[in-house]
């Protein structure tokens, strides 16, 4: 991935363990897989992790989101002090603007950092 390659100044990937087991779990899964191997999505995800910030979580502010299961995405988001929650699931995140945080999708994302037009 061209954004993980080198230090990119535009933004800050950041990361807790509950969001890294998110990722292991989701791209895992055989319909995401599309038969790669196993260690390839082990290498992406400690790739991911070699580039982030790594924040532990000592608190919750559960349940606060429309689906309870992404609550801890928002946990992260302002343990770090994170601009933007970027997701394909906006709508579920709607409340996590009262913290300060903008929701987005990767398009929308990858344009505000100029990375597509």
């Amino acid at each position: 991935m061209k954004l993980l390659q080198n230090e990119d100044e535009r933004f800050q990937i950041n990361v807790s363990t509950s969001l890294i087991l998110e990722y292991e779990a989701v791209l895992k899964r055989e319909i995401h897989r599309q038969d790669k191997d196993i260690s390839m999505i082990d290498h992406f995800i400690d790739d991911i992790v070699s580039v982030a910030n790594r924040y532990s979580i000592f608190y919750l502010l559960r349940p606060y989101l429309k689906d309870a299961d992404d609550d801890f995405i928002l946990e992260l988001a302002f343990t770090c002090s994170a601009d933007f929650i970027v997701t394909y699931n906006t709508s579920n995140f709607k409340k996590a603007k009262f913290f300060g945080v903008e929701i987005i999708n990767p398009k929308e994302f990858l344009q505000k950092i100029g990375e597509i037009s």
